[in-house]
Order: C-alpha cells, then structure tokens, then sequence
C-alpha cells in the first residue's frame, strides 16, 4: 500500500505504469473547507475592489467605487469531485450566486445550477466572471484549459487549485491575458514547482503567485488518515480513499 500525504497522486500515476497489486490510497481531509477559503478569499477581494482602493489609498485620493455582489457574478469550477463541490457549496451559501460545474461526464451534482460536460460548455464560457480550476493531472486533462477555451472568456477571473498544475496551459494563459480574456490569474499550483525566478509569471501585474498552500495537510491529519486506511486494510474494510487508477484519482 502506498498512501499519498496529498490530494493530488498524478506524481505517483501520470506517465507511470502502476503495478497492480499495489493499493494506493490518498488523504481526505479539511482540503476542500481550506480550498473553499482560498478561492472566497480572492473572489470577494476582487469584488470588493481591494486593489483599487489601496491604489486610491497610496496616492491620497478619495474616489468611490460600488463593489460588487457575488449575486451578482457567474462562477464555473472545472472538476465536480470532493473539492470542487466543497467550492460550489461555500459559494452557495451567500446565495443567489450562479454556482456551474463541468466534469468529464457531465453528471448533476449537488451545489450547482448545472453541470455541463466538457464538449457541452463552450456557449457557457462567455458569461462567467470567475473560472477556478480543480483537476486532477491525467492523460484526459494534461493542457484541458488552453487557449480553446479561453478564447470564449471575457475579462474573467481564473483562480488556479487543481491538483496537477500540468491541466492548465500557462503559455496560452499569458496570451489570454495579454488578448484581454482573462484580466487576473491566481495561481496556487503551477506546471513547475518551485517556479524558476526566471519565469515571466513572477512579475507579470496581472498574476498573483502563491506557493501551493491553498490546501495544506498538517501532520495530525496525515497521522489520523494513514493510521485509519492502514486499520481499513488489515481489517478488510472498504475504502473511501482508494486511487482508482484508470481514472487516476
């Protein structure tokens, strides 16, 4: 058994054969309630208009700007798994706020206006405001968030937590950037990690980097969910945690 101290296992599975008789298992904890936070956190700073006013702040001037309401905005999160539900069900509880989802499958799931799959969203794409990213790194989603896709945005918000920091092409994310499609990128997973300080994202205005602590596994978690998957197995007990490895996560 091997059991990852992360959400994420396309370390261990993307481009890997993984042998069979291994079982491998990963953590299930306050990732999604911390990843939930993050994504808020950055959401109502934009609505609120944060930015602007320390700008206004530093140069003495008194100028008033109406923020907005997250009644007001449309959100889309790719991946409707544990996390991006987590998401879908903090946004919700402000209510009002149009909450969609795409998944591979396109299955309905709770806390969203709708599910789309990934073929059936495109129409959807111009509307939204913010976009955050939940994948995991497979075959299926390696660059899924490319330039196809940000050709439909306009002036969006994207916010960056899935697990492989591989399902988002950043090459054509500084093209959308620079086309006026996307207008801020939070990023707090990324292709490479650490970032090389050579990489034009560290100091580009419209980025903010943080080093993938959106979701962080503290070692009384890591204890508690190691010591109940290994009690799980030699008890012959079923497990929520195990890896299906086709789909690979």
């Amino acid at each position: 058994m091997v059991h990852s101290l992360g959400a994420g296992v396309d370390h261990f599975l993307h481009d890997n054969k993984w042998p069979e008789d291994v079982i491998l298992t990963r953590m299930i904890c306050s990732f999604g309630e911390r990843i939930s936070e993050y994504c808020l956190s950055y959401i109502l700073k934009d609505l609120q208009s944060h930015d602007q006013f320390q700008a206004l702040q530093s140069h003495k001037e008194w100028q008033s700007i109406t923020p907005k309401m997250l009644s007001e905005s449309k959100i889309l999160i790719y991946g409707t798994g544990e996390i991006g539900q987590k998401i879908a069900q903090a946004i919700s509880f402000f209510g009002g706020v149009n909450v969609y989802g795409v998944s591979l499958s396109g299955k309905q799931k709770d806390f969203f206006k709708k599910v789309f799959s990934l073929d059936d969203h495109y129409p959807l794409l111009e509307e939204m405001d913010f976009i955050i990213n939940t994948l995991p790194l497979t075959s299926d989603t390696e660059n899924m968030l490319n330039k196809d896709i940000f050709s439909y945005l306009s002036d969006a918000v994207l916010i960056n937590v899935g697990r492989g920091g591989k399902s988002l092409s950043e090459g054509d994310l500084i093209h959308a950037i620079k086309n006026g499609k996307i207008r801020l990128a939070v990023l707090d997973v990324l292709a490479e990690e650490p970032l090389p300080k050579y990489h034009e994202l560290w100091n580009h205005p419209q980025v903010i980097i943080t080093p993938h602590i959106s979701a962080v596994t503290t070692a009384e978690e890591a204890v508690e969910s190691f010591v109940d998957t290994l009690s799980r197995i030699e008890k012959n007990q079923p497990l929520y945690n195990r890896v299906d490895i086709e789909k690979g996560y």
